[in-house]
């Protein structure tokens, strides 16, 4: 049987177009990947389409659609997974229109599927003491407990993603003055994080712990797991979640359960509510967009609070009247009938 043009097409775009042309990073390239993965096993268990005698003009609008309800109705998947789905499948249809033009009408159809609205949810963050109290869980009588809390405090410290947090070798940590860290976010864009000086202490002790000074381990991934392997996504999160339960079992005022992303929000909500601008919040978290950066500044219901406070002092007033030593009003509420 000789390939499909869906399978030649899709091949290019994933080995060729988005690592060659695009330059997309490791990470949105293994997304790309997963979307296509769920197509064909949509095609394939639920249309009964065998995976081989898949075209792109099968794949109409229509399908992609009920693709696009299977994902959030069977699987469970939340409406921004959904709409993360639907713009790999937009951007492999620009692709294709552009590779086949006598299909434009088919892709073009595929590529006017708009995204579903969801409901915006407040950015989860926590309080400084809150923070402060999952840092002061881990063990720091145990080489384990004292990696854990140098990772942890690098997420925090950093605002760092999981996946950047990941990726940092021992070459990316300069703990000279001025110590940073160096940071590869989405489309391979590397950023220069300053690093505060309890972080920077934590730092030189767990290096020098690890023996990871050598300059022939400056390759070595900064946090490893018991396999001296790096570290998943799982692997933080399950990290994180362990000194969360311990924190709430101790206090009523700490969630039960926070994914490792509400540390990068916290971050930002507690840079914010120090006065620093959000340009340089922007470039400190790595937004391309300051709109998405803004999203911490409309969250912030206590620093707009403070804001008017400041703008409004003596308006209004505490200090109300004690009416009952008003003897004309007593008088003339007295005398309502």
């Amino acid at each position: 049987m000789n390939p499909t043009n869906f399978a030649k097409y899709l091949t290019d775009f994933l080995s060729v177009y988005l690592t060659a042309q695009k330059n997309v990073s490791k990470n949105t390239i293994y997304s790309y990947r997963d979307t296509f993965k769920l197509l064909l096993k949509y095609c394939q268990e639920v249309k009964g389409i065998a995976i081989e005698r898949i075209s792109i003009y099968l794949l109409t609008a229509e399908l992609i659609k009920d693709f696009l309800n299977w994902l959030e109705h069977e699987r469970k998947c939340s409406i921004s997974t959904r709409n993360q789905r639907l713009a790999s499948i937009h951007s492999f249809f620009r692709y294709i229109q552009g590779e086949e033009p006598a299909g434009i009408y088919h892709f073009q159809k595929v590529i006017s599927i708009s995204i579903k609205k969801a409901e915006k949810k407040v950015l989860e963050h926590l309080l400084p003491g809150v923070m402060k109290m999952i840092l002061e869980q881990p063990d720091k009588n145990s080489p384990k407990g004292r990696r854990d809390l140098t990772l942890l405090s690098v997420l925090y410290d950093t605002g760092a993603r999981v996946q950047e947090l990941i990726d940092i070798k021992v070459i990316d940590v300069t703990l000279d003055s001025p110590p940073v860290i160096s940071l590869t976010g989405k489309g391979n864009k590397v950023r220069r994080v300053p690093l505060m000086k309890n972080t920077v202490t934590l730092l030189q002790k767990y290096l020098s712990e690890n023996d990871l000074n050598k300059q022939w381990k400056n390759q070595y991934p900064l946090f490893t797991n018991n396999q001296h392997n790096k570290l998943t996504k799982e692997g933080i999160a399950y990290i994180l979640d362990k000194y969360v339960k311990m924190t709430s079992a101790k206090s009523q005022i700490v969630p039960k359960r926070i994914s490792p992303h509400v540390l990068r929000h916290s971050k930002a909500m507690h840079l914010l509510q120090a006065g620093v601008n959000l340009i340089y919040i922007r470039d400190f978290l790595g937004h391309v967009d300051l709109k998405t950066t803004e999203l911490y500044a409309r969250t912030d219901t206590e620093t707009k609070r403070k804001a008017i406070e400041n703008a409004y002092p003596d308006i209004i007033t505490g200090q109300l009247p004690d009416w009952s030593k008003d003897k004309e009003l007593l008088t003339w509420l007295s005398e309502l009938k």
